[in-house]
């Protein structure tokens, strides 16, 4: 299949399907707010893919990797963080 309608959002590959399912059925909870078992278990989960994608694009440090909810509030964060850096007010 070719899948020309990636702009929001595309096809999983199967993988990822099956391991998004696993998670959904045996670990999902909040993570970082619960003290009990299945939170603690989603937050290592969590924090493992953040481990996983430090490692993929070779960052230094984990604190380096933010997850949002999508481009939308990646782009703010961008552009509010650097803003703050470099513009002043007037």
């Amino acid at each position: 299949m070719v899948y020309l309608d990636s702009a929001a959002s595309t096809q999983k590959p199967r993988a990822v399907v099956d391991a998004m399912s696993h998670f959904y059925y045996n670990d999902y909870a909040n993570i970082h707010r619960g003290i009990y078992e299945l939170s603690e278990r989603a937050t290592r989960i969590f924090e493992s893919a953040r481990e996983d994608v430090r490692r993929f694009i070779n960052a230094r440090h984990i604190e380096e990797i933010i997850f949002v909810r999508g481009t939308t509030e990646a782009i703010n964060l961008v552009a509010e963080s650097y803003g703050r850096t470099h513009f002043k007010t007037g």
